[in-house]
Order: structure tokens, then sequence, then C-alpha cells
């Protein structure tokens, strides 16, 4: 069996930025750290920084007064933000840049009056920290075609509404492509942004697994279940024709899914750290293990493209 590794894979600079953040707080400011929520969605990371010295809470009345706080790579809404800077707590924000990026632009698009449409999965992290950037209610969620129907009649109906559309950062590209596609139907002077607020890893790695797809018969995506961006690899990867299973780790692959494989890809979202890559290659080809099906030498490299983008640490953090 030929194993095939998708390049790029794994994590990402936003990804990259939010677990040094943590590390670096840890050291600088010394344990406990307290994170909001998961900082990335894996647990393996979680728990390794948990390891550290970082407390994970769900909300900001589980931390000390004059404790550190730091907000995850999802971001929050500004409620959050608030409530932090009320309380005498030193708060780092790992918010990815390109979600930073929608927050502001949905501020602007605002303040030029504009009814602002979101396209994101409802209860994701980040959906609920970018409707959470405009007051409850001013800000439209549609999570698929469908639901643009059912959109409020009183936005095309007000006179000289002003309509603009944002996306969560880690939604599949054919998918949204639909959605904008509909919006447009029923709004033609919808305004978007120039380039859809997709993120730059979450458009490399799709387009890594539809080059796997053309030369595999199974895909293996490396993810958190709660993973959006990991969700997605194996929704393209079955878009296009290809059996393609999510999985945590080695643990959850069952053996017999690779039966009769001539052929087996390999990602990784952008929150699953290369060790589980690492851990995976290893029980496919140590002899005598249960997924042993393939050699080092059966491992090949299919690369569409490389990344060198990288986030600076908050000003706090970076002596």
């Amino acid at each position: 069996m030929r194993i095939i590794l998708a390049e790029p894979r794994g994590f990402c600079a936003g990804v990259d930025r939010a677990i040094a953040i943590v590390e670096s707080a840890l050291v600088k400011f010394s344990p406990p750290i307290y994170v909001r929520h998961e900082i990335v969605h894996n647990r393996w990371v979680v728990e390794a920084l948990r390891r550290k010295g970082a407390i994970f809470v769900q909300e900001l009345q589980e931390i000390p007064e004059g404790a550190t706080v730091i907000f995850s790579a999802h971001g929050v809404a500004k409620t959050v933000e608030e409530e932090g800077k009320r309380r005498t707590l030193r708060i780092l924000d790992a918010t990815c840049p390109l979600v930073s990026k929608v927050h502001r632009e949905a501020d602007r698009l605002d303040r030029n009056g504009h009814r602002l449409i979101l396209i994101g999965h409802p209860g994701h992290p980040e959906v609920v920290g970018t409707l959470g950037q405009l007051p409850e209610g001013q800000i439209e969620l549609v999570s698929k075609a469908a639901d643009v129907a059912r959109l409020p009649l009183q936005i095309d109906q007000r006179p000289n509404q002003r309509i603009a559309y944002i996306t969560q950062t880690t939604l599949s590209l054919d998918e949204t492509a639909d959605i904008v596609a509909t919006l447009q139907a029923r709004f033609p002077d919808i305004v978007g942004p120039a380039r859809e607020d997709i993120c730059y890893a979450t458009q490399n790695r799709q387009n890594a697994v539809k080059a796997l797809a053309q030369n595999c018969d199974c895909i293996l995506v490396l993810g958190a279940p709660n993973s959006s961006n990991s969700n997605r690899l194996r929704e393209v990867a079955l878009r296009a024709g290809v059996t393609a299973h999510l999985i945590e780790s080695a643990e959850d692959v069952q053996p017999e899914w690779l039966q009769g494989i001539q052929a087996l890809g390999i990602t990784a979202g952008a929150s699953a750290p290369e060790i589980l890559v690492d851990e995976l290659l290893s029980a496919l080809t140590t002899p005598g293990n249960r997924l042993h099906g393939a050699s080092k030498e059966d491992v090949e490299l299919l690369s569409i493209s490389k990344e060198n983008l990288f986030f600076s640490l908050p000003e706090s953090l970076r002596d």
C-alpha cells in the first residue's frame, strides 16, 4: 500500500501563534495561566498545555481577580472583551489575525450602514465571536443555501438598505460559493469581500486534499470532531468521490478501512499537531501493528504549496 502525505497539512500560522502565546505566557508570568475555551480545537494540544500549567475555563467568571487570561484563536464577542477590561485581569488575545480581520470588516461595514449576513456554522466559537462584534440581532447567520430564503423579508424591503456578507474563515470553499451565489440571486447589490474571508491555510489544505483525491482510494484526516476546518477537509474528500474518515489519532483507524486500499492519503487539520501524523505513519509501517500494511519506503509526499506566513506575538510577550 502506498501512503501519500498531503502538503501543506497540520498547524497554520494562527494556531502556531496561539499555542506560542500560551507557552510564552506560562514562562513569563508563571502558572497558572487561564485560557478561555480551548486555545485551538485539539485535545492533545490542550492536554499538553494543561500539563504545563494552563487552566482552561468556559467563562471569565471562573477566573480570580488579578490573573492572566488568554482568549482563544477563535476570537470572542465584544461583551467578553469588555468584561475582561472591567476586571483586574491581564488579557492576552490569541485570536487568529485572519479572524480579527473579519471582525474589523464587520465593524467597518456596520458603520457604513450595511446590514450584515454571516456565512458560518451555528454555535462554532468563531461564529459566536463574530456575531458578538455587533449588538444581538444585528448580524443574520446563514449556514447553507436554503437559509437564504428564510432571512427576514425586512432586509430587502427596507428602502435603500445596503447589504453585505462576511464569512467564517474555516468553511469549505465550494460550500461557501453556493451560499454566496444564492445570496447574490436574492440581493443583487450585496457587497462581499474582494476575496472571501476563508483563510489561506483552509484554502491550501482543501486544495491539497483535492490533489490527494486524484491519487488515493481513501483519505484519513487527523483532527478533532469539533474542528471546523478538519471536518471540511473530510467533506472535500467525500465530494471528490473518495472514501474519507476523520480521526483523532491512529487508535481510531479501523483495519477494515484499509482492506483493498492501493493508495492511502493522509492529511491533518490546521489544529492537529504533526506528532499525530508521525504516530499514524508508525502504526501503518511497523510490522506487527494492527494497522501495518506498508513500509517506510512506501511513504511519499504530495506537495501543492509551501507556507511561510508568520504572525507576531503580542507586544507584551515579545521580550
